[in-house]
C-alpha cells in the first residue's frame, strides 16, 4: 500500500464512509473512491462491503487495519514534527532551565518579553545538570539554562550571570540576622542536607573540606526549594542557590552569603551544530537583565 493508500484507508475506516472521509481529508468524494479502488486493486482483496449504503469493513481490512494504524500515527508524528520545525523558524523557544529559575527569574523573563512579542511560542520544562545533554539531543529544547554547567563536548556555553550559594537560616537562630556566614557558625545547628545536588553540591563540600568542616544531618531531601520551606518550618538550616533562597523567604528566615562567598555561574547552552533560532536570540538579553536585576 502506499501512503495515500494509508491515508484513504485509515480515513474510511475511521469515518464510516467516504462522504465523511473526503471532507476530514478536503478531497472530493470521487477522488477517495477513485484510491480505495486502486488499493484493493493492488492489494488483491476488498477492503470494504456496502450494506444499506453503509462501508463495513471486510475480514481482510480489520486484520490489516492495527498494522495500517501503526504507519498512519507515524504520518502524524511527521507532520507535527514538520510543524514544530515551521514554528521554530516563525516564533517558538523550546526552554529548560534549573528548577530554582522557575521561581521568578525565567517566568518574569518569559512575560516581559510575551508582552512584546506576543506571537511567539514557549515550550518550557525544568531539566536537572546531568540530563542537559540528551535533552538538547533529543532536540526536546533548544536552549538550557543551568547553574555551574560542566564543559561538554559538543555544546555552546554562555555565561549569563554570576550568582552564589547562601545559607538559609530561621531568625531565632541569629536574632541579629547576620547577612554573612561562615561554615563554622552552623555547625551547632540542624543541617537540611540537599544530597547529591550536582555542581553546586560538589561547591560547597569543597569548601567543606578547605574548612575541614562536616555538617551533621538527619534530614536530607533531593530538591532546594524543598530545604528552604523545611528551614521556614523551623526544622534546621540549608544552603541553596540565592534564587532559590529568593523565591522562597518567609518571615521568619533569613538569608546569609557565605564569608568569603561561594560563587557559581548561570550559563546557556545549545548544540554546537544547531545555531539558535532568531527568536532564541532575542529571547536572551531578558534574560541578562533579569539576572543583573536579582544579582544587584
Amino acid at each position: 500500500m502506499r501512503l495515500r493508500h494509508i491515508e484513504i484507508f485509515h480515513a474510511i475506516y475511521t469515518m464510516g464512509s467516504i462522504t465523511n472521509a473526503a471532507k476530514i481529508l478536503h478531497v472530493s468524494q470521487p477522488s477517495v473512491s477513485k484510491v480505495l479502488s486502486h488499493a484493493e486493486m493492488q492489494l488483491g482483496f476488498d477492503l470494504f462491503k456496502r450494506v444499506k449504503g453503509r462501508l463495513i469493513p471486510t475480514d481482510e481490512a480489520e486484520m490489516l487495519f492495527d498494522e495500517v494504524d501503526k504507519i498512519y500515527q507515524q504520518m502524524r508524528s511527521i507532520k507535527n514534527t514538520a510543524e514544530n520545525i515551521k514554528k521554530s523558524e516563525y516564533g517558538q523557544i523550546s526552554l529548560a532551565c534549573s528548577p530554582a529559575l522557575g521561581f521568578d527569574v525565567i517566568p518574569t523573563a518569559i512575560a516581559k518579553y510575551h508582552q512584546k512579542h506576543p506571537q511567539v511560542n514557549f515550550n518550557v520544562q525544568t531539566v536537572h545538570n546531568d540530563e542537559v545533554m540528551q535533552t538538547l539531543l533529543e532536540h526536546k529544547c533548544d536552549l538550557a539554562i543551568l547553574f555551574a554547567p560542566n564543559i561538554m563536548p559538543g555544546i555552546t556555553s554562555m555565561e549569563l550571570a554570576q550568582s552564589e550559594l547562601v545559607i538559609v537560616y530561621p531568625k531565632a537562630n541569629f536574632p541579629d540576622c547576620p547577612s554573612e556566614l561562615s561554615l563554622s557558625q552552623l555547625i551547632a545547628f540542624e543541617y537540611i542536607d540537599i544530597g547529591d545536588s550536582g555542581p553546586l553540591g560538589d561547591l560547597l563540600w569543597t569548601r567543606m573540606m578547605q574548612d575541614n568542616i562536616t555538617l551533621e544531618s538527619l534530614i536530607k531531601v533531593q530538591t532546594y526549594f524543598i530545604a528552604a520551606r523545611l528551614v521556614a518550618q523551623g526544622a534546621g538550616i540549608c544552603v541553596v542557590d540565592r534564587f532559590t533562597a529568593e523565591g522562597n523567604l518567609s518571615d521568619n528566615t533569613a538569608i546569609a552569603s557565605f564569608n568569603p562567598p561561594l560563587t557559581f555561574a548561570v550559563n546557556a547552552l545549545y548544540l554546537e551544530n544547531k545555531s539558535l533560532s532568531k527568536v532564541s536570540e532575542e529571547f536572551l538579553p531578558y534574560l541578562i537583565e533579569k539576572f543583573a536585576a536579582v544579582s544587584s
